[in-house]
């Protein structure tokens, strides 16, 4: 198993961030590169929300289905989904801070093939890593200018 943790400190209310981060639409309006949102569920947020999302990363488009398997409103989203026999586990936290929301996101992965399984530490270093804070600083971003309007 390989993990990375990623933070941002985000000047705007918890409910605004929360709601950015764990309704998928108003994710995709916040990074940049989805190209669709396909709902799989009747649940288009919260817990048992299933949705297939496409976006172009490194300049490829990639199409992952997600599952939302733990939702606490203003507190925490957790969602799994399986890519090229990896299973990614990832939670997101929110916790206020003054007039601030710390957001961080925890990302566990669990790889059956053994060469992928070797490599998935490189490239969480590598590659994932940089995707996901580039993701986190766009949300940043979106939501210190959004929730200000």
């Amino acid at each position: 198993m390989a993990t990375i943790e990623i933070a941002r400190t985000i000047h705007a209310p918890i409910a605004f961030v929360f709601q950015t981060v764990a309704d998928p639409t108003h994710f995709a309006q916040a990074i940049s590169g989805v190209t669709k949102i396909e709902f799989l569920s009747s649940t288009k947020c919260g817990l048992g929300t299933r949705f297939r999302q496409s976006r172009v990363l490194n300049g490829k488009e990639m199409t992952l289905d997600f599952d939302v398997i733990d939702y606490a409103e203003n507190e925490r989203v957790r969602m799994v989904n399986e890519v090229h026999g990896t299973r990614w586990d990832s939670v997101v936290t929110l916790t206020p801070s003054s007039a601030s929301t710390k957001l961080t996101t925890r990302m566990d992965t669990k790889t059956r093939p053994l060469v992928p399984r070797l490599m998935m530490p490189v490239m969480l270093r590598l590659f994932i890593r940089k995707a996901v804070e580039k993701d986190f600083d766009a949300v940043k971003a979106f939501c210190e200018k959004e929730s200000t309007r």
